[in-house]
């Protein structure tokens, strides 16, 4: 009688390992894929089509990225739906990290923001150096302007200097909200012939096919500073702390660094972003 049963109870500890085996192979795999959410610009410059593929050459992890405006892609960090945020709106990232949401906040790199609008310039700002006078001369002229209106951190800047220069933009016929990503509203302002605020970035690599003039510039208002976070384990204990911590430790490194450094150099002729790792005085940001 034992001896019949023998086959079957062999037969039942093999099924029994290959789903164990198979279940471990399934988090295994699961814990070498990881979900950056990140703004649109460092989509839409071609940054992260550098930068990704080179991370997961040297690490073994597959990213998965999400591309968004900051103001979302914090929210994703907020509810758990990432394991690593690279954005650039700081206030809000602050209160992220106050909150205990996100670890290990660390500046990353920098670019700036510039206006954007048709060479015709209905409005007249062209060489203006503040960017709020330039924004009042929009408003004034009453000279199409389009938001990307996205709660990103493009746009928190933008509605910032409004208020800066005391224009309240709601309900005014001039002033139109695309609800896109950077990329996308660049588009629509070059077909419409208006005005927007862009990340130098993202304008650049887009330039060729836009019609767009850069026409004011250089603002130390528009300074445009971008920061990796990781997901708290602590909060959300189901992300992956390890591979999270593994791209944010990637971006600051000088491999990381050296790639922002010389990205858009070929193409564009200058850098696109410019690495800020160990850089004290922008630790204010």
């Amino acid at each position: 009688m034992l001896s019949k049963k023998l086959p079957l109870m062999t037969a039942a500890l093999l099924i029994a390992l290959a789903l164990s085996f198979s279940s471990q192979a399934i988090r295994a795999q699961e814990n070498k894929s990881i979900i950056l959410a990140t703004t649109t610009s460092t989509q839409d410059s071609g940054l992260l089509d550098v930068l990704i593929p080179a991370f997961e050459k040297d690490s073994g992890y597959v990213v998965k990225t999400i591309s968004v405006g900051s103001g979302q892609a914090l929210k994703m960090g907020e509810k758990g739906e990432a394991d690593v945020l690279l954005a650039h709106s700081p206030d809000a990232e602050k209160k992220l990290v106050e909150q205990g949401f996100t670890i290990n906040r660390r500046l990353v790199m920098h670019n700036d923001f510039v206006i954007v609008g048709p060479a015709n310039d209905p409005a007249r700002i062209k060489g203006v150096k503040a960017a709020k006078e330039a924004l009042k001369k929009i408003a004034d002229a009453g000279a199409l302007f389009f938001s990307r209106g996205d709660n990103s951190g493009t746009h928190v800047l933008e509605t910032r200097l409004w208020k800066t220069a005391e224009v309240n933009v709601e309900g005014q016929k001039w002033y139109r909200q695309t609800g896109l990503g950077m990329g996308q509203t660049l588009n629509v302002s070059a077909e419409k012939k208006g005005y927007t605020i862009t990340d130098r970035g993202t304008y650049l690599s887009l330039k060729k096919i836009l019609g767009l003039d850069i026409l004011v510039e250089g603002d130390s208002s528009l300074l445009n500073v971008y920061h990796v976070m990781e997901v708290n384990p602590a909060k959300w204990p189901k992300v992956n702390a390890a591979g999270g911590k593994a791209f944010a430790d990637f971006v600051v490194s000088q491999k990381g660094q050296d790639i922002i450094k010389t990205f858009g150099i070929d193409k564009f002729g200058s850098a696109l972003f410019f690495p800020d790792t160990g850089r004290k005085d922008m630790e204010m940001f």
